[in-house]
């Protein structure tokens, strides 16, 4: 079992979304973990979402540098680049799972890296897609 771990948008979000409360506490410790580890995988798709969501879908967004700064900081990770080839792999994902298709080329981006876990609020939490586990790092006992 590979030790990597594919973050999903939604997670990045709630790191840097200060109004997030206890998600956003939980999602900090996580990637906090996942810097020190080297284990973290992200896709070309995660960071394009993570650009547009924190310009426009958070409370306080954020100005075009600092999101510019992170994507910076966050292409030192494992990134997954999708093709053409990701695009129909997601196709077949999408229909054998019955996913949407955005769902289905995560999958693929976290499988194709040798990733073990997806962390993901928006897939099941505990849900196996093949060697891929869903595990949601924003349930469990409030941080201290």
């Amino acid at each position: 079992m590979s030790d990597k771990c594919f973050v999903d948008t939604n997670i990045l979000m709630y790191a840097h979304d200060r109004s997030a409360g206890v998600k956003h506490q939980r999602a900090q410790l996580l990637l906090e973990d996942l810097w020190n580890s080297g284990q973290g995988v992200l896709s070309t798709q995660v960071l394009q979402e993570l650009c547009i969501n924190l310009r426009r879908k958070v409370s306080h967004p954020l100005p075009v540098a600092e999101v510019r700064q992170l994507i910076r900081d966050y292409s030192t990770w494992e990134v997954v680049t999708n093709t053409p080839e990701s695009v129909l792999h997601a196709l077949d994902i999408e229909a054998r799972y019955k996913t949407s298709f955005w769902d289905a080329l995560i999958l693929h981006a976290a499988g194709s890296s040798g990733a073990s876990a997806l962390y993901s609020e928006d897939l099941a939490a505990g849900q196996s897609y093949g060697a891929i586990q869903v595990v949601n790092p924003l349930l469990g006992p409030v941080p201290l």
